[in-house]
């Protein structure tokens, strides 16, 4: 394997490990610290930047693995069509040769790329997860502040309201008090008259 495809396939291996470790069942909040270092540190934002440059010069592998596939398959197949002639046992295992190593460059860069573009999406899918669990967070904390500030104010009201009925009861019971008195003076008074008429 020449140097670069060997460099392809450390960077593979390095893909595959960091997937492993982002889909790992860890807590939040070392997930939560991780994710915040990885998106805030400028020296991974070059990195990432250094990843996006090679990616474009494995995607041009990549084409020029493809490429090589189809040459050395037309190639093998071009020797099968002649009609006369047939190839000889190490000249075809040389073509097979051929071919075994430009598919092994081609599924390399291939893989490779292909873990790339699932690594960027798990990673934007997990940060946002962990955004999202965050600011849920935040709300229920919010909302329990609130829900005992509110049940504070709703205390406050209650207790106003009883004072309230509390009053309100002493000033009925006066009112029937007073309204009985002037009943009964009222009483008194009728019937004082009523006495006198029948007197006359």
């Amino acid at each position: 394997m020449t140097l670069y495809y060997s460099l392809v396939f450390v960077l593979l291996m390095v893909e595959m490990a960091v997937y492993l470790l982002m889909v790992l069942p860890v807590p939040y909040s070392p997930r939560m610290r991780f994710f915040t270092w990885i998106s805030t540190s400028a020296v991974v934002g070059k990195i990432q930047y250094c990843l996006k440059i090679t990616f474009v010069f494995i995607l041009i592998l990549f084409v020029d693995s493809v490429n090589r596939v189809y040459r050395v398959q037309s190639e093998l197949s071009d020797s099968k069509h002649m009609g006369g002639q047939s190839v000889m046992g190490h000249e075809r295992m040389e073509v097979q040769a051929r071919k075994f190593y430009s598919q092994r460059n081609m599924y390399l860069c291939g893989f490779t790329l292909f873990l790339s573009f699932i690594l960027d999406r798990t990673y934007a899918s997990t940060l946002e997860n962990l955004q999202l669990h965050t600011t849920v967070k935040q709300l229920r904390g919010d909302n329990a502040k609130l829900t005992e500030g509110d049940a504070d104010e709703l205390r406050e009201q209650l207790a106003a309201a009883k004072r309230d009925t509390e009053v309100m009861r002493k000033q009925a019971e006066g009112l029937t008090r007073e309204f009985n008195e002037l009943a009964d003076r009222y009483a008194e008074t009728s019937s004082g008259e009523g006495v006198t008429k029948k007197e006359l």
